[in-house]
């Protein structure tokens, strides 16, 4: 079979939850026993999100393969349980750098560039590109809100492309809002009807709308809709709200969604097995414990920021039937004298990966707070970092030590700079242009790891090689590891050839250990990634124990 097209545009409003929605459809149709992966077109002229502020994009994800993408390929990842790679995920700025760079190079022999043909042929061959004998159904995800001016390229490539590949392989569906009127009683259809008529203006008509709302939407709405919108009146379906987003997949089988896109698209599926999806929904609403789990980092008002690590931490919770409360603790304003207070009611505290000084002291404060008073302590990336900075400072007596990161006058560098990006940095310093680092190379993707035995992470991971992902520059510095080991911290996670240190414990502590890579990047709901899993055990264990702080 050859590969068809699902294109899942957005409209009235950002933030309706087309990643979601995408995502709740691509695991349906593998619980039909198709082939299925996701692609997300965004708009926006980054070749990537590496360097987005986290408050203006969020989350930035990474994938195996090294590439900084959009938060919406973590959903894609975790519901589909496959992993994505740099194909999944292109740009207007990507595409652009690639048509420009083509330019250059005199592949268009002369001619005169322009967004049609040369950028929509691009992105049509990006999108043709996940086309396989292995792959039945590619579903592309378009950012942005139909009637942003940058999104209009992506929208006249996959015109085009129905054209190009016929209607039984190609399938458009609307995600929209239809807002609920309080004070009226009633639901409004008319913002659908611009979106729809917005999309149709562009040459697009869609054969699915998937209605947001908060209140189930009758049979005379939704004919309502499909009347003036174009559609078949059994294609109308309402995406309602959730209490939880592991409940769309099932909510959107319930509408009759895959039924409706396999009739369409001329699919031959089995009828679905959503066995794992129902118990992971009953075992979300049916907790035996609630634990209270402090994220102590400087993001905490935008919780898109954390989104692969809020999920992380629920999947560890429903490994251990257990729900999490989430405290977010702004580490700005975290110091010595309040950090008790701030995080008393924590049973576990989690500190996260970042970059840059701001906030840094704080999170150092609740790294000494949970190692004086043996509360279950998970570091990730920059959060290892500081941990391993609060040792030296606490323990080992090296009360100016510090990453490189942060100061580079410390006399114990104890974390610096990787190897092959000392003499950038350098440079960037003698300039005084120290913004000059961003978007440079990074350690990015998956790299292994060697698992000491005898150690949490052996316990957790019961196996002795695991294969992580990273995204940053600095690492432990070496040349401190044996007077660190003296002092009695473990480095139970090493490279293969033991040059990187990738995860660090305390023995004598219920659960202290930090980790280089970022865990929470390969967490799924169906399997809780082993570290998560048992912080949040041990975050339990010491609940149940009565401990005070």
């Amino acid at each position: 079979m050859h590969t068809k097209f699902i294109f899942v545009t957005g409209g009235v409003l950002s933030s309706l939850g087309k990643g979601l929605a995408a995502a709740s459809i691509a695991a349906l149709l593998k619980a039909r026993g198709l082939r299925v992966s996701i692609q997300k077109l965004d708009p926006y002229i980054n070749v990537d999100p590496g360097t987005m502020n986290p408050f203006q994009h969020g989350e930035v994800y990474v994938t195996d393969d090294g590439a900084e993408t959009d938060l919406d390929l973590g959903h894609y990842e975790r519901y589909l349980g496959i992993p994505m790679h740099q194909r999944n995920n292109y740009t207007s700025g990507r595409i652009y750098n690639t048509v420009i760079t083509k330019e250059r190079r005199g592949d268009y022999l002369g001619g005169t560039v322009q967004v049609i043909p040369h950028i929509t042929d691009e992105i049509k061959s990006s999108i043709l590109g996940m086309a396989s004998d292995d792959l039945d159904v590619s579903l592309v995800e378009i950012g942005g809100t139909v009637g942003d001016i940058e999104g209009l390229p992506f929208l006249e490539a996959i015109r085009q492309l129905r054209a190009d590949l016929g209607r039984d392989n190609v399938l458009y569906i609307h995600l929209t809002l239809v807002p609920y009127i309080k004070t009226a009683g009633e639901v409004k259809t008319k913002p659908t009807q611009h979106s729809v008529k917005e999309l149709r203006s562009l040459g697009i008509q869609p054969d699915i709308i998937l209605c947001r709302s908060e209140v189930n939407l009758g049979e005379d709405i939704k004919n309502k809709i499909a009347l003036f919108c174009d559609v078949d009146k059994d294609a109308v379906f309402t995406a309602i709200d959730v209490n939880h987003i592991y409940e769309l997949p099932l909510t959107l089988y319930n509408e009759g969604v895959d039924q409706k896109i396999a009739i369409l698209l001329r699919l031959a599926a089995k009828n679905p097995n959503l066995q794992d999806w129902k118990d992971l929904v009953h075992n979300l609403h049916h907790p035996k414990a609630h634990i209270t789990i402090a994220i102590v980092g400087k993001y905490v008002d935008l919780k898109e920021a954390y989104k692969s690590l809020h999920e992380a931490l629920t999947h560890g919770g429903v490994a251990n039937n257990a729900a999490i409360r989430f405290l977010y603790v702004n580490s700005e304003e975290v110091t010595a004298a309040n950090v008790a207070e701030c995080l008393s009611e924590a049973d576990g505290i989690l500190v996260p990966g970042g970059f840059g000084i701001r906030g840094v002291e704080g999170k150092i404060s609740a790294i000494t707070y949970a190692r004086k008073n043996r509360i279950p302590f998970f570091g990730i990336c920059l959060g290892m970092q500081c941990a391993v900075i609060e040792y030296a400072r606490n323990v080992m007596g090296l009360t100016k030590a510090n990453s490189e990161e942060f100061d580079l006058t410390t006399p114990d560098p104890v974390i610096y700079l990787m190897k092959e990006w000392f003499d950038f940095r350098k440079k960037c310093v003698q300039r005084r242009d120290m913004t000059s680092e961003k978007g440079g190379t990074m350690r990015l993707g998956a790299y292994p790891c060697v698992i000491e035995k005898g150690t949490k992470a052996f316990e957790a991971y019961a196996t002795a090689e695991v294969s992580e992902r990273h995204r940053h520059r600095y690492e432990f510095n070496t040349a401190y590891q044996h007077r660190f080991e003296e002092a009695g911290l473990i480095f139970s996670g090493l490279s293969p050839d033991k040059t990187l240190v990738e995860i660090v414990e305390i023995r004598d502590h219920p659960w202290f250990l930090g980790c280089q890579f970022h865990p929470e990047f390969t967490s799924k709901p169906m399997q809780p990634h082993p570290l998560f899993r048992e912080f949040i055990h041990a975050a339990l264990a010491n609940k149940k124990s009565g401990h005070e702080s």
